[in-house]
C-alpha cells in the first residue's frame, strides 16, 4: 500500500488510499456491489483496457455484484450490447443503468411534473459517426426549425436530427448557434448525457454536458439527466457495502460522495492529461491528485491508476 494523502483544502483532513490494483482494493473491504463506469474505466470506446476483463472475472469469483453505471445517452440494452461487442461477458453484470435509459423512461412515462408539461416537438442534437440515437416509441416530433420546437433533446454533439429520421452532421459551433436561438425563445433542454468530455482511444471527445453548460450560460433551462440512484435497489445491498469506480471527479466521485458510498478514482481516464499521465497504468503523483480532487470538490476513498487486478 502506498502512503495516504489529503485531498481536502480545508483543515478537516479527508484521506484517500492509493493502490496499485483492484486486488488490493478488494482486500480492504468485502464490497458486495461494484458500480462501474464504462468509458475511461473498462474501455476507451474502441477496446477494453488491459486487464479489465480478467479483473471483472476475478471479482465475480469472490461474489461481487457488478453494475455498469454510465452517463451514456444510449439505452441500457445498447450499452450491454456494446460491452459484448468489445469482448466483455454480459453475464458478469447484474445490469446497466444509463442516463440515456433514464431520459427515455421519463419521456415515455411523463409521470414527473417537469416532463408532464414538456411538449412533443423537439430539436434533437444527436450523433453521426458514433451512431444516431432512435426516438422510436416516444411519440416525439423532431423538427429542424427553432420556431416549431417546444424543447431541445441533447443526446450527442455531432449532428442535428431531421424530421425524416436521418441526421445532418454539423460542427459544434453550428449546433451552438442553434442553441442560441433556442435559448432566446426560452425553450427548455433535456440533456441525456451530462458528461463534458469522454475518453475515446486516448483522445477526449466533447459530450452533451458541454453544450448544456453553455446553454445555461445563455439563460436556457436545462434538465440534467445524470447517473440515476436506483442502483443500490437493483443489487439489494446497503450503501456501506457498495463502491463506485469512475474516472470523472466531477460526475463519478462527487456522485458517490452525494450518495454516501465509497469511491475509487481511476486516474488514467479523462483526467490523465491534467495529472501529467501519458501511458496506461502510469501512477499519478499523490500531490497532483490531491490538488485536482480539491479543484473539483470531490473526495475519493481510493485512487488507482487503472481498473486492473
Amino acid at each position: 500500500m502506498m502512503p495516504r494523502c489529503s485531498i481536502s483544502p480545508s483543515s478537516d483532513v479527508q484521506l484517500f488510499q492509493t493502490f496499485n490494483g483492484v486486488q488490493q482494493l478488494s482486500q480492504t473491504h468485502n464490497f458486495k456491489a461494484w458500480f462501474l463506469d464504462q468509458f475511461g474505466v473498462l474501455h476507451d470506446g474502441k477496446q477494453p483496457y488491459p486487464g479489465a476483463i480478467s479483473t471483472l472475472e476475478k471479482l465475480a469469483t469472490i461474489g461481487a455484484k457488478m453494475v455498469i453505471i454510465s452517463n451514456s445517452s444510449r439505452r441500457s440494452s445498447i450499452t450491454i450490447e456494446k460491452m459484448k461487442s468489445l469482448g466483455f461477458d454480459p453475464s458478469l453484470f447484474v445490469g446497466a443503468i444509463t442516463s440515456g435509459e433514464l431520459t427515455h423512461q421519463h419521456l415515455l412515462r411523463r409521470d414527473d411534473a417537469w416532463f408532464a408539461k414538456l411538449g412533443r416537438s423537439c430539436i434533437h442534437l444527436t450523433w453521426s459517426d458514433r451512431g444516431a440515437i432512435s426516438l422510436e416509441g416516444l411519440g416525439l416530433r423532431v423538427v429542424d426549425k427553432v420556431e416549431e420546437a417546444e424543447f431541445v433533446l441533447a443526446h450527442g454533439t455531432e449532428a442535428l436530427g431531421l424530421p425524416s429520421g436521418s441526421e445532418l452532421p454539423m460542427e459544434l459551433e453550428d449546433l451552438e448557434k442553434i442553441l442560441g436561438q433556442c435559448a432566446a425563445k426560452n425553450i427548455p433542454m433535456v440533456v441525456a448525457n451530462p458528461d463534458f468530455v469522454t475518453v475515446e482511444a486516448r483522445a477526449l471527445r466533447v459530450m452533451p454536458g458541454t453544450l448544456a453548460t453553455k446553454y445555461e450560460k445563455l439563460g436556457g433551462e436545462v434538465k440534467w439527466m445524470g447517473k440515476p440512484d436506483e442502483t443500490m435497489a437493483m443489487v439489494g445491498v446497503d450503501a456501506s457495502d457498495c463502491i463506485a469506480v469512475g474516472d470523472s471527479l466531477h460526475h463519478d466521485i462527487k456522485g458517490a460522495n452525494a450518495a454516501g458510498i465509497r469511491s475509487a478514482f481511476i486516474t488514467g481516464g479523462i483526467h490523465a492529461n491534467e495529472l501529467g499521465l501519458s501511458g496506461f497504468g502510469e501512477v499519478a503523483d499523490s500531490f497532483s491528485v490531491q490538488a485536482l480532487a480539491s479543484k473539483y470538490d470531490a473526495q475519493p476513498s481510493y485512487v488507482l491508476p487503472a481498473f486492473s487486478w
